[in-house]
């Protein structure tokens, strides 16, 4: 009975199914490959993750002893490894360790065959890569995913999520230009769509389209006046502007729909701090901690903020126990730590403030501040 061949890849060989990567060294089998077969091929076949990619035909075969790979790094290098030592690796997992330096290797040239020309199961191939640059995409691997979503809209370059997530992706990547044509493209189909309209006004905002960024705002604004979202980023363009009058509307209002946010509530305190309204920033960066569900939501800069609104307001007390708090949650924190010291100064705790800016000089020596604001320390004691 005929079998067809087997490959299996990695789940992180993104290459294989955008199309970049189309060879592959193995061992060879009892039966070696040939040009014109057939292979099924998979991600991770001996997991419970195993899923097929595609079906392809082998379109040339090169036979190499092991003796001439495993020490090869260009061989390795066109294999997507960074050198003979990576792939070496690499095979003893994929062989358990057993590969003999008389064993002979095939460089294995494929070419993947349209779905509709398949004999085995067919599988939604869209649906495949979508979900794969989408993990990628959620595990910050942009470079990546955008080559996913890529190999997704090159089967539907319609597909309005996958043109705003390759929009989301390059924008995380700094391409903002890019991304605005991806957000574009996608508003053809739903120009409506308030959620992407969103996201190109952040595009532009990051590109330094501020004023651009404000119409698509609009936009979106006029289609959904009650989105916490389209308010939140509406807010934060205004603030930008220096429209802060404006903004704080825009806070004020979004407080109503989404008070329980601690975003929302550390964005208006950062404008009001901006607007020299120090007591009322205060309220909301404390507003801001309460509504915190557990630690692990507080902001540690918020409370930074609210410590340095402290400052200004000459309590220096409350500030310092801001600082302590905001220490607690990034320990390593250099500003913190640097403003902690500036404020134990201020309370004439010279020896501890002394602790403050040695931490600071333990993690940075380079800090000029913490340097001479310690010798002043030194001098007071």
């Amino acid at each position: 009975m005929f079998t067809i061949p087997i490959l299996s890849f990695s789940s992180n060989d993104i290459d294989v199914i955008t199309g970049k990567k189309t060879r592959t060294i193995r061992k060879a089998w009892k039966t070696p490959l040939k040009v014109g077969d057939r292979l099924y091929c998979y991600w991770n076949l001996v997991s419970k993750e195993k899923m097929k990619i595609f079906e392809a035909f082998v379109t040339g075969i090169e036979n190499i002893p092991f003796s001439e790979i495993k020490d090869n790094d260009e061989l390795a290098r066109q294999e997507g490894f960074e050198d003979s030592k990576d792939m070496l690796r690499e095979f003893k997992k994929m062989y358990g360790g057993r590969i003999d330096p008389n064993d002979e290797f095939q460089i294995i040239y494929f070419e993947k065959i349209h779905i509709d020309d398949w004999k085995g199961d067919k599988i939604d191939e869209k649906a495949m890569i979508t979900k794969r640059a989408d993990i990628l995409f959620d595990s910050g691997k942009f470079d990546k995913s955008t080559m996913c979503y890529d190999a997704a809209l090159r089967l539907d370059p319609h597909d309005v999520y996958l043109l705003n997530k390759q929009g989301d992706n390059l924008s995380r990547l700094g391409k903002f230009i890019e991304a605005i044509e991806c957000y574009d493209k996608a508003l053809e189909y739903e120009p409506d769509n308030i959620y992407i309209l969103n996201n190109k006004a952040i595009a532009l905002l990051n590109s330094g389209n501020i004023n651009e960024a404000l119409k698509v705002s609009n936009i979106a604004y006029n289609y959904r006046p009650s989105s916490p979202i389209v308010l939140y980023w509406r807010g934060f363009i205004l603030e930008m502007l220096g429209r802060y009058d404006d903004a704080l509307r825009v806070y004020d209002k979004l407080i109503v729909l989404d008070g329980e946010n601690p975003e929302v509530w550390n964005s208006r305190g950062n404008l009001l701090t901006d607007m020299g309204m120090l007591e009322e920033a205060i309220e909301s960066f404390d507003k801001a901690v309460e509504v915190c569900l557990d630690d692990s939501e507080m902001d540690a800069s918020a409370i930074n903020r609210m410590g340095n609104a402290y400052i200004d307001l000459g309590k220096f007390d409350e500030a310092l126990e801001c600082f302590n708090q905001a220490i607690n949650l990034e320990k390593n924190n250099i500003d913190f730590l640097l403003n902690k010291g500036v404020v134990l100064m201020e309370l004439g705790k010279f020896e501890e403030a002394v602790d403050s800016f040695n931490k600071v000089l333990l993690r940075n020596p380079d800090n000029e501040d913490a340097f001479f604001l310690k010798e002043e320390c030194l001098d007071n004691f």
